[in-house]
């Protein structure tokens, strides 16, 4: 096992320590003390807009931060600048408690630091490793996810309590101070670390032989549909720019990323085929590799639409459940935002359950669970859990008194549902990836989860339609409960047609040799 591996694993634990810290408390913050200026009737549904516009911009980052480190500056000094700026973002929070320019700054700041850092350190962690002892990576990307739940556990637990008997500031100071031993504990290792240089300027990179593939005649007058595709999704992402003033940047310029490369990369691959002669075969096929997987990348995306609500919505529920609850003759209280906390210790539990009992079981009875077999398992699993909390919901929309307790079964479920999905994408977004890219492709996996959050932003905004509402109504559903449902079948379609990929996809393997 490389000696460095600790220094980044601390690391992480600390930085994800102040980021769930933030996060987990930020909803209860916005509704409880900065939007009382927005009439109660709708802080929750401004609460929430803030709350994923504000996670939009931080999985939209991570380009950035990816394009920095593989051009210009290499992993660790992206990591380590963006960490400062990190460290800013959450200085503002803690100041500007009352003031909503200032705080919203802090946000800003935030997502700009921690998505510059988010797709780099995953694949730093990787960096670390090459042919000779690759088979100790998988056990490393578990502790490293291992770690950023019990980061999460412990913050999801006490800021909840920090920021109801200390207040904002000391709530919020709280993981500024632990990003900032993060960002020691990676400095202290500098010299142990494997430090992959930026790739060269290539001739034959992605984009060039993407270019070539969509502008290439091979006979004069021959037709160029892909071009055609790609010019179309250049139009819509400038509308969609447009639209900034209604929509605000993040949302605007995240809809119009997505759309995109979602048409350059369709009008790339009708063509690729036309690049070979003038670019290597080795390019060519890269290329081709890339655009299967950010297939997976889309596909997945159902599921990060659900995952980050259970900091918005599923706190929003909880507000409205009874909060005592009796275990083995003991009641205690339990903060709605306090619920978060199962989140990463089931995360804790069930990563060393799968390896050592569940994955070898399954592979004992022929059922080798590959890491999209997981995947797809997964997502089904996130569909599951929100089924439960639409009844749960309408149970409360029918007058009936729930327990806050009854919300420990979607979390159990979302929780294997995150486990089968982010863990094995992390290795298998690296492990997918060619050399030059592997800072890009993290990004591109992290930004599987800005258009998750925007889904979340659509669906929220078509239900204010009046149209919309009245149809809700008539289905004798509340339209809080019809929103669950909805995304429930979402992800549960998602599913399906991320299984029937999955048995076309071969597998490729990306570690340095």
């Amino acid at each position: 096992m490389p000696r460095q591996i600790p220094y980044i694993i601390a690391n992480e634990g600390c930085e994800r320590f102040s980021f769930y810290g933030m996060r987990n408390i930020l909803t209860p913050f916005l509704i409880s003390t900065l939007l009382l200026f927005v009439a109660e009737s709708e802080r929750a549904g401004e609460a929430k807009h803030v709350f994923h516009t504000f996670m939009m911009g931080v999985y939209f980052f991570p380009l950035l931060g990816g394009w920095l480190a593989d051009r210009y500056f290499g992993k660790y000094n992206t990591i380590f600048w963006f960490s400062l700026i990190y460290c800013a973002g959450h200085a503002c929070l803690a100041i500007f408690e009352h003031s909503v320019e200032g705080f919203y700054f802090g946000l800003f700041l935030i997502a700009f630091g921690s998505g510059g850092i988010k797709p780099l350190v995953a694949s730093f962690v990787g960096d670390q490793f090459d042919q000779t002892n690759k088979s100790k990576a998988k056990v490393v990307f578990d502790a490293f996810y291992w770690i950023i739940n019990f980061g999460s556990f412990f913050a999801s637990l006490l800021m909840p309590l920090f920021l109801r008997d200390y207040g904002p500031s000391v709530a919020f100071g709280i993981p500024g101070i632990l990003m900032f031993i993060a960002t020691m504990v990676l400095w202290s290792g500098k010299k142990q670390y494997v430090h992959v240089p930026p790739a060269p300027s290539d001739p034959h990179s992605f984009l060039r032989v993407v270019r070539t593939a969509l502008m290439k005649q091979n006979f004069p007058g021959q037709g160029r549909p892909g071009l055609a595709v790609a010019g179309f999704g250049a139009a819509v992402a400038v509308a969609s720019l447009a639209m900034t003033p209604s929509w605000g940047f993040v949302i605007a310029a995240c809809t119009a990323l997505v759309l995109l490369l979602a048409c350059v990369g369709i009008g790339a691959s009708m063509q690729l085929e036309r690049a070979r002669g003038v670019h290597p075969d080795i390019a060519v096929d890269g290329v081709r590799a890339v655009l299967r997987i950010l297939i997976v990348f889309g596909l997945v995306t159902p599921f990060w639409s659900l995952f980050d609500q259970k900091a918005s919505t599923w706190i929003v529920q909880a507000n409205a459940m009874s909060t005592e609850v009796n275990l083995l003759g003991w009641s205690f209280e339990v903060i709605p935002a306090q619920m978060q906390a199962l989140n990463p210790l089931l995360v804790m539990i069930l990563i060393p359950f799968n390896n050592l009992v569940l994955f070898p079981l399954l592979t004992k009875m022929g059922l080798l669970p590959t890491a999209l077999r997981r995947m797809t398992a997964g997502i089904a699993f996130s569909a599951l859990a929100w089924i439960v909390v639409g009844n749960l919901q309408v149970q409360l929309d029918s007058g009936d008194a729930v327990s806050i307790a009854w919300q420990i079964l979607p979390y159990a479920l979302l929780t294997l549902g995150e486990v089968l999905v982010s863990a094995t994408g992390l290795e298998f977004a690296y492990s997918q990836a060619p050399a030059s890219m592997k800072g890009v492709i993290m990004a591109l996996w992290y930004l599987a989860v800005t258009v998750g959050n925007l889904w979340v932003l659509i669906v929220n905004a078509g239900v204010k339609n009046e149209a919309v509402i009245a149809h809700i109504e008539s289905s004798g559903v509340g339209v809080m409960a019809f929103q669950m449902y909805f995304f429930a079948g979402f992800a549960l379609l998602a599913a399906a047609i991320f299984g029937l990929y999955a048995k076309r996809y071969k597998m490729v393997d990306h570690y340095r040799g």
